[in-house]
């Protein structure tokens, strides 16, 4: 009986280890993927920021006349 309680005893010490092993695992991915979408927000600011230049400087260059009139 000893020895099947020790066994036990040490299953569940692995497996206590292994839940918080993952757990750091887990906090640490979700702060990746945090700061993975802070970035790829920041990009697709930047992009549409840019898209949106582009369009108000085309619309501004077909308002005005050309240099030779």
């Amino acid at each position: 009986m000893n020895e099947s309680i020790r066994r036990l005893e040490e299953k569940i010490a692995y497996l206590e280890r292994h839940v918080t092993e993952q757990d750091k695992v887990m906090l640490e991915l979700g702060e990746e993927l945090a700061a993975l979408r802070r970035e790829f927000r920041r990009i697709r600011d930047q992009a549409s920021g840019a898209r949106g230049d582009a369009a108000g400087e085309s619309g501004t260059d077909a308002d005005e006349r050309p240099p030779h009139y």
